[in-house]
């Protein structure tokens, strides 16, 4: 494999307060196959502008009716907004050239199409088919390839390229400009790796759309990368179906979803929805904390058989006969025929409310059958009304009465004799305690709601009444999920598909699980492919190998990721003084954001305020990432809580107090857990000051 043809590896340009980056200056285009894919680049910009300007001209008011107006508004909405065109970066990151064989087309490969004036193109979208070779093209399987072409790029325009001869048998491993991209250094948002997308990730990103994947992915493996650009291309080949049903991407908290926002706009997507767990089971505000006994109850699987008991038992029997006026005469229904019908609407298995709302019609259809052997035949119209008169809806009513979630978890949990008729057989009498409130609130509405309720709740709200399906679900940090929260999620893709993505060995709640197949049950997919990820992008090895000392007390029998990167990353290990921990920490903090990209101040959740003091009277301007001090804008100093820095990533992070950030967790396996999580946010150094001894495996 050739090495760049022009010196220099691509850089990230710093955002001017006023914009866009600064425009980098013309490189040496003394090389004539440069010079010429920079003018291919400047084509495909004037063929972008072109089709935007296109777009921009039509006009949605010409559609047939207002409904249809607003429609075609908003489609050409999205249609603009995906033809902008970003200064700072290119419209291609590679190319392909066939073999004589396949054509000898020559194909730009970037992160949307770009066609010209006659419809051909003039860049391919990744996610198109033709662009699979890209990523997956080897010496042994060329797939009709005979040279693969990346660039370096430097804020906006081409830098180096890079020779891969597949047909002369050129070995791929060592990419200088792909490890540069990899490696380079970040600020802001995540960003995405369409141009870094390894074979491996390409499988997964490009599975059938009907395909349940779960990604098991250690550190710096671009599991949540992969699963955002899953969703890009599951949206570019199924795009009518999924516009329809939708796609969800579900994050572990606030501040994620803030760090992966940039990646699917990115990518030209804008129709996907962000949740958390919270606001994604969106059934009131939480007011109140479970102790941690009664969280883990809370949260097991079998709530699930609890609540259901507890929703159908509110159906009554029929004991009494109906009796139904009808003109002089009155028809008379004996409650055993009411109680079959009854009996068959429970036995159909639908949800709550759908047969309570039949009900009414299946007794007026009883009455019927009373009127016509009677020698009457009055029609359909008539057992409409008596459906709806006030005779049958009353004793339908008293048979069958009206639910909503919280009236039936507040019965649970306020009522000893209803918890313990739904619990008998399921949990035993001391779980059932642990369970109810000491002081039930008097009504429902004064209820305080728990995280763990809002799982409960949801589960109601589905036993009455379906919860619409989506097209297909991305659920992230899925390993800290709580069985009735993973039944929650799997129920919005019923009908779709999900992509799971996790770390076993970053499990940070008492509830983490220990197995992807028990996980999986709880989505209701044990039909799923488990897909591994032990390739290292991200992390260096130094970072990795100091932190994967953690596993084999945390995860027993949970591979070490490798990392595959050249670059061995900076390891500092500080122990200080407690009177010099703050002004070491601030030493760390100066050094590491002299330099290009990002910094992570992680620390345990009750240093921040202090830690935040310390840094302010020492003029480092940073932002925080706590609860309440979040906000949209981007800063290279960002003070982190340990309980938050799942998911974040920054080029250089330093560490303080690892045995504070351990003990802080229930028990030492989540405490180790949440540890491993927040040494592993480094891209290019780790700095760790401390004052207490390190845990265990770490002083080993």
């Amino acid at each position: 494999m050739s090495s760049p043809r022009v010196p220099g590896h691509p850089r990230t340009p710093r955002p001017t307060e006023d914009g866009p980056a600064v425009p980098a200056p013309t490189p040496d285009t003394a090389d004539p196959t440069l010079a010429a894919e920079q003018a291919h680049l400047e084509h495909a910009r004037d063929q972008l502008r072109r089709m935007r300007e296109s777009a921009e001209s039509l006009d949605a008011g010409t559609a047939a009716d207002a409904f249809n107006a607003a429609y075609l508004e908003g489609a050409l909405a999205r249609r603009v907004a995906s033809l902008r065109d970003d200064p700072r970066t290119t419209l291609f990151f590679g190319r392909i050239d066939h073999t004589e064989d396949a054509g000898r087309e020559v194909l730009h490969i970037g992160r949307r199409h770009v066609g010209d004036e006659h419809g051909d193109p003039v860049v391919v979208d990744w996610r198109a088919p033709m662009s699979t070779a890209f990523y997956r093209a080897s010496p042994t399987e060329p797939m009709g390839v005979r040279l693969r072409r990346r660039f370096g790029v430097d804020r906006g325009r081409l830098t180096a390229y890079e020779d891969e001869r597949l047909d002369r048998g050129d070995v791929t491993d060592r990419s200088a400009i792909l490890a540069a991209e990899i490696e380079r250094p970040r600020s802001g948002p995540m960003r995405d790796i369409v141009s870094t997308i390894q074979p491996e990730q390409d499988e997964i990103v490009r599975s059938d759309l009907a395909t349940t994947i779960c990604v098991q992915g250690a550190p710096g493996t671009g599991k949540t990368a992969v699963g955002l650009h899953r969703a890009a291309w599951l949206l570019f080949s199924f795009r009518s179906r999924l516009d329809r049903s939708g796609v969800l991407v579900v994050g572990p908290n606030r501040a994620f979803l803030d760090h992966i926002g940039a990646v699917l706009p990115s990518l030209g997507e804008v129709r996907v929805s962000h949740a958390t767990v919270d606001t994604l089971l969106d059934h009131g505000r939480v007011r109140a904390e479970d102790s941690p006994d009664a969280a883990m109850l809370k949260g097991d699987a079998r709530m699930a058989e609890v609540l259901r008991r507890a929703v159908w038992s509110r159906v009554g029997r029929a004991e009494d006969a109906l009796v139904v006026p009808r003109g002089s005469r009155k028809w008379r229904v004996p409650g055993y025929d009411v109680q079959d019908e009854v009996d068959a609407l429970v036995a159909r298995g639908v949800r709550y409310e759908a047969a309570r709302e039949l009900l009414p019609q299946r007794i007026a259809h009883l009455v019927m059958l009373r009127i016509e052997r009677s020698g009457d035949f009055p029609g359909d119209r008539v057992q409409d009304s008596i459906a709806r008169s006030a005779p049958v809806k009353a004793y339908a009513k008293g048979l069958w009465p009206a639910l909503d979630p919280a009236a039936v978890l507040f019965g649970l949990l306020s009522d000893a004799d209803a918890l313990a008729e739904a619990a008998a057989g399921i949990l035993t009498d001391d779980e059932q305690a642990v369970l109810r409130w000491s002081s039930p609130p008097r009504t429902k509405g004064a209820a305080r709601w728990t995280r763990a309720d809002l799982a409960l709740l949801d589960e109601a709200a589905d036993l009455l009444e379906r919860t619409p399906s989506l097209g297909h679900v991305v659920l992230d940090e899925a390993q800290d999920l709580s069985p009735m929260q993973l039944r929650a999620v799997g129920r919005r893709a019923s009908t779709g598909s999900l992509t799971v993505l996790g770390d076993i060995a970053q499990g940070t709640t008492s509830w983490a699980t220990d197995s992807w197949d028990t996980a999986m049950g709880h989505l209701a997919r044990e039909d799923h492919e488990l897909v591994v990820l032990d390739r290292g992008f991200r992390v260096p090895g130094l970072v990795i190998d100091f932190a994967a000392r953690l596993l084999p007390s945390m995860a027993p029998g949970l591979g070490a990721p490798r990392s595959v990167r050249d670059d061995p990353g900076r390891l500092d290990v500080l122990r200080v003084e407690p009177d010099r921990r703050s002004a070491a920490v601030v030493d760390a903090v100066r050094e590491a954001s002299a330099q290009e990209g990002s910094v992570g101040v992680i620390v345990p959740d009750a240093f921040v305020t202090a830690m935040s003091a310390a840094l302010t009277r020492a003029e480092v301007p940073h932002g925080r990432l706590d609860e309440g001090h979040g906000d949209d804008e981007d800063r290279q100093v960002e003070l982190v809580p340990a309980s938050v820095a799942k998911g974040l990533e920054f080029d250089r992070v330093v560490v303080v107090e690892p045995a504070a950030i351990a003990a802080a967790e229930p028990d030492e396996r989540t405490g180790l857990r949440r540890l491993y999580v927040v040494l592993t946010r480094a891209v290019t150094g780790l700095t760790v000051v401390h004052t207490d001894p390190l845990p265990g495996p770490l002083a080993d």
